[in-house]
C-alpha cells in the first residue's frame, strides 16, 4: 500500500523551522535561567509549603539542610515534624527525592528516585488523643463546602496520586516506624533495606526487636499502573498481636499476595482489575468462633467498578476457596439514597468439594461428614434505605443427587431414638434429660393437647410442616425491622433451627454457630433425616419454660398442675407466650393465681387468629384469659402486685444494666406486629433522667443486688417445686 506524495510550499517549511528554532531558544534560555536561579526557587517554594503545612495542619516542619544534587534532584538532611501540642510525628537524617521534568510541565509531580537513610516515624496514642489528630483538622475544613463529586474520578486521581509516589528507583535504608498506644501496647517496624530497582521490590522489616522478619517483596511498575506484591516472614507465619490486644482478636498467615493488572475508565466507570490471595489465614475471636478458624487457601480475581455515585464488585469476580468458585457481586450506592445490595452465584459443583472448602474450625460437629452429589447456590439481597420495608431476599441452596455417606463428628439422626439432653445456663450445665418414655416427664406428640400444639405453632412457627427449616418471608421482613431500628430485635428463626441450635451445638452465640446451625437444618429438612412430627415432640419435651423447668411435661405440673393432655386453651396460649422470655413467667401473675390484665390483648390476638384458621372456636371473652390460675402452691412466692419488675434483668443477651419498667402492655404488642424480637422482654424500659446521670459502677452493684435478690426468689421456688 503506497500513501500519496504531500508537497508542502518551501515557504511554509522555512516558517516552521524558524517557529521551532525560536522554541528551542527560549526554551534554552529559560531553562538556563531557571537553573541558574533554581536554589533560590527551591527556597521560596519549601517555604510557601512549610507556611501551608503549618496553617493547614497545624505542622511544624524543620529542614537542616537543602539543595539541588542534579538537575531535578533535591537533597535534604535534618527533617523533623512535629504536630501542634503533640509528640514528634517524623524525623529524617538524609533524605534525596528526585522528580521527572517532562510531568512536571503539565503539573504532575511523579518521582523517580527516593533515598533515605535513617528515619523515624512515631505514632502515638494517648486516650482519644494522637500525634495524627492534623488529618481530622483537614478534614474539617474541607467538609465545610459540600459538594457533589463524581467518585470515579475521585478513585483515578486518588490512585494516580499514589502511583505517581511510586519512584522508579528507590534505596531505604535504617527507617523505624514506632506506634505507642497508651503505653500499652507498643509495635516497633525497622526497616532495614527495602529497594526498587526496574520495577523490582525487595525489602526486609524487623519487627518487635528481631521477633519476626517480614518481606514486602515483587513488582511495581506504576507507569503501567500495575503490580504484584506479596508479604511474608521468614520461617514462620506473620502474626498480628497488636490486634489481639486491640480487638481480642489472634490473626495469622503464611503469605498475603495482592496484584493489579490494569486500571483505568470503562465508560463512565473507573475500573480496577486485580486478585487476592492468603495461604493459611487463621482467625481466632470470641463473637466468631469459640476457636480457631483456618483458610487454608482462598483468592479472590476481583473486577472492581466505582461509578459517579456508586462502589461495586462486579459480578465477573471469583473466589476460589480450594477448589470450590462462586461469583461474588457487591454495591453499594450513596445517593440519592443509600442501596445496598449482595448477590452470590455458586455454580453447581461437587457437594464435597463444596463442604471441604469451609474454613478448618467453622463446623466442628460436621467434620469428617461425607456426601455426594452436587450443590449450587444463590442469594439475592437488595435494601433501599428509602424504602426498608421494600427490602428483597433470596437464598437458596439446589442439591441434585445428593446423599450423606457417612456421619462426621455428630449424627444428625440420633434423635430419633431415646436420647440424654443436656441443657445449659450461662454456659454452665443444668442436668441431664432423658427424652424418651422411662422419663415420667415425657410427653409424646400424642399426649400433648392441641390447645397448646397450635398455640405455640401459631405464635412461634406457623408455617412449621410445610418449610424446610427456612421462612425467607420472615428473614426479609427481619431485615426491614433491624434496619429501621439501627440494631438487632428481630429474629426470623423457625422452630427447626431452635432445635438444632438446642440440641447439636452449643450455646455459645457466634457466627460460626449460626452458620453450623443453618447448614445442619438444610441437611436435616432437604434429605429428610428427622419427620415433622418427631421434631416437634423433641422441641416440646426441651423447650425451656421456667427457671430450671424444660419440656410441657414438667411445666405443665409445675404451673397448673396437670397432665399436658388437659391444657386448655387459655392454658396453650399462656404457655406458648412464656416459650421467648421463660424466666419472667411467675411475674405474668396476679397475687391470687390469676394472669395481670396486660397480657389479655395477647391473647385476644392470638386466639383470633387461631379461629381464623379453625384450630379453635371463637370467643369474645378472650380465649380462656380468666380461665388461667397458677396452681395455689406457688401463689405464696409471688411478688405484691404494685412491684415493678425489671424483666430484662433475666435476658442473657442483654448487655445493659437493669432499668425501671413501665406500661407493660407497649413491648407485648412490639413482639406482635413485628416491633421487636422472641428476646422482647414483656414491659418497655423507660430510662428516668436520675438513671442516666449515675455512673456505671453504680449501676453495675445495682445489678448485682437485684440478682442476688432474683435468685433468692428462684431457690424459693425451686424448693416448691421440689415439694410438689
Amino acid at each position: 500500500m503506497h500513501l500519496p506524495k504531500i508537497n508542502i510550499p518551501k515557504k511554509y517549511l522555512k516558517i516552521g523551522a524558524w517557529v521551532l528554532g525560536v522554541f528551542l531558544l527560549l526554551s534554552v534560555i529559560g531553562g538556563f535561567i531557571a537553573y541558574s536561579k533554581r536554589e533560590a526557587l527551591l527556597k521560596t517554594m519549601m517555604a510557601k509549603a512549610i507556611a501551608k503545612a503549618d496553617k493547614d495542619y497545624g505542622l511544624e516542619i524543620k529542614i537542616g539542610e537543602s539543595g539541588f544534587s542534579g538537575l531535578s534532584t533535591v537533597h535534604m538532611k535534618n527533617i523533623s515534624v512535629v504536630p501542634k501540642d503533640r509528640d514528634t510525628l517524623s524525623t529524617i537524617d538524609d533524605f534525596t527525592v528526585g522528580v521527572k521534568l517532562f510531568p512536571l510541565i503539565f503539573g504532575n509531580v511523579k518521582l523517580s528516585e527516593i533515598i533515605l537513610n535513617k528515619g523515624k516515624l512515631n505514632v502515638v496514642f494517648k486516650d482519644s488523643l494522637s500525634n495524627l489528630d492534623f488529618f481530622l483538622k483537614r478534614k474539617k475544613k474541607n467538609t465545610e463546602k459540600k459538594t457533589k463529586s463524581d467518585l470515579a474520578d475521585i478513585a483515578h486521581n486518588l490512585l494516580n496520586q499514589v502511583l505517581y509516589k511510586i519512584p522508579d528507583n528507590m534505596e531505604i535504608k535504617d527507617l523505624m516506624l514506632l506506634v505507642n498506644d497508651n503505653d500499652t501496647a507498643k509495635l516497633k517496624f525497622l526497616t532495614t533495606t527495602a529497594t526498587i530497582n526496574d520495577g523490582e521490590l525487595l525489602s526486609s522489616i524487623v519487627v518487635n526487636d528481631n521477633a519476626a522478619t517480614w518481606h514486602v517483596n515483587g513488582t511495581v511498575k506504576p507507569g503501567r499502573r500495575q503490580l504484584d506484591v506479596m508479604l511474608f516472614a521468614d520461617d514462620k507465619k506473620v502474626e498480628l498481636p497488636y490486634l489481639e490486644h486491640k480487638l481480642k482478636a489472634k490473626f495469622s498467615f503464611d503469605t498475603v499476595r495482592t496484584e493489579m493488572k490494569s486500571a483505568d475508565y470503562s465508560g463512565d466507570d473507573f475500573k480496577i482489575k486485580g486478585s487476592w490471595s492468603v495461604k493459611n489465614l487463621m482467625v481466632n475471636h470470641p463473637k466468631i468462633a469459640s476457636n480457631d478458624i483456618v483458610i487454608p487457601d482462598a483468592k479472590i480475581d476481583a473486577d472492581m467498578l466505582i461509578g459517579p455515585n456508586y462502589v461495586a464488585l462486579d459480578s465477573s469476580s471469583t473466589v476460589f476457596l480450594k477448589k470450590a468458585t462462586l461469583h461474588p457481586y457487591v454495591k453499594y450506592t450513596l445517593s440519592p439514597n443509600k442501596i445496598y445490595e449482595l448477590k452470590i452465584q455458586a455454580p453447581e459443583q461437587d457437594a464435597q468439594e463444596v463442604l471441604n472448602a469451609f474454613p478448618q474450625g467453622l463446623f466442628e460437629s460436621l467434620d469428617g461428614l461425607k456426601v455426594s452429589g452436587k450443590v449450587k447456590y444463590d442469594l439475592n439481597f437488595y435494601l433501599d434505605s428509602a424504602t426498608p420495608d421494600s427490602v428483597r431476599f433470596n437464598s437458596g441452596l439446589t442439591p441434585s443427587n445428593f446423599k450423606i455417606l457417612k456421619w462426621g463428628k455428630t449424627n444428625l439422626q440420633k434423635i430419633n431414638k431415646d436420647f440424654v439432653y443436656t441443657p445449659y445456663e450461662r454456659g454452665k450445665p443444668m442436668r441431664d434429660i432423658l427424652i424418651g418414655p422411662s422419663n415420667p416427664n415425657f410427653t409424646p406428640l400424642s399426649g400433648v393437647s392441641s390447645n397448646f400444639k397450635n398455640a405455640i405453632l401459631t405464635s412461634e412457627d406457623p408455617s412449621f410442616f410445610t418449610h424446610k427449616g427456612f421462612v425467607q418471608e420472615s428473614i426479609r421482613k427481619s431485615f426491614a425491622v433491624n434496619f429501621k431500628e439501627k440494631k438487632f430485635v428481630r429474629g426470623g428463626s423457625t422452630i427447626s433451627m431452635q432445635l438444632v441450635k438446642n440440641i447439636f451445638l452449643s450455646r455459645q452465640k457466634t457466627l460460626a454457630r449460626k452458620a453450623e446451625e443453618i447448614l445442619i437444618v438444610w441437611l436435616i429438612e432437604n434429605n429428610h433425616l428427622i419427620s415433622k412430627n418427631r421434631m416437634l415432640e423433641v422441641y416440646f419435651n426441651i423447650i425451656e419454660m421456667g427457671q430450671n423447668i424444660y419440656g410441657i411435661g414438667e411445666a405443665t405440673r409445675y404451673y397448673f398442675g396437670k397432665r399436658p393432655s388437659d391444657l386448655n386453651i387459655g392454658e396453650g396460649i399462656f404457655l406458648a407466650n412464656i416459650v421467648p422470655r421463660p424466666k419472667i413467667a411467675l411475674y405474668k401473675f396476679r397475687g391470687d393465681g390469676g394472669l395481670k390484665d396486660y397480657l389479655y390483648p395477647y391473647f385476644k390476638y392470638i386466639g383470633n387468629i387461631m379461629a381464623k384458621r379453625g384450630l379453635t372456636p371463637s370467643d369474645s371473652s378472650g380465649y380462656g384469659f380468666y380461665n388461667v390460675q397458677l396452681r395455689p402452691g406457688l401463689r405464696q412466692y409471688l411478688l405484691p402486685d404494685s412491684t415493678t419488675v425489671d424483666t430484662t434483668a433475666f435476658d442473657n443477651d442483654d448487655p445493659l444494666p437493669a432499668i425501671e419498667t413501665h406500661d407493660e402492655s407497649k413491648s407485648l404488642f412490639d413482639r406482635i406486629f413485628g416491633g421487636g424480637s422472641k428476646k422482647d422482654t414483656t414491659s418497655k424500659p423507660v430510662i428516668k433522667t436520675d438513671t442516666l446521670q449515675k455512673t456505671k459502677k453504680q449501676l453495675r452493684q445495682e445489678r448485682r443486688e437485684q440478682r442476688r435478690k432474683e435468685k433468692e426468689l428462684e431457690k424459693q421456688l425451686e424448693q416448691s417445686k421440689e415439694n410438689s
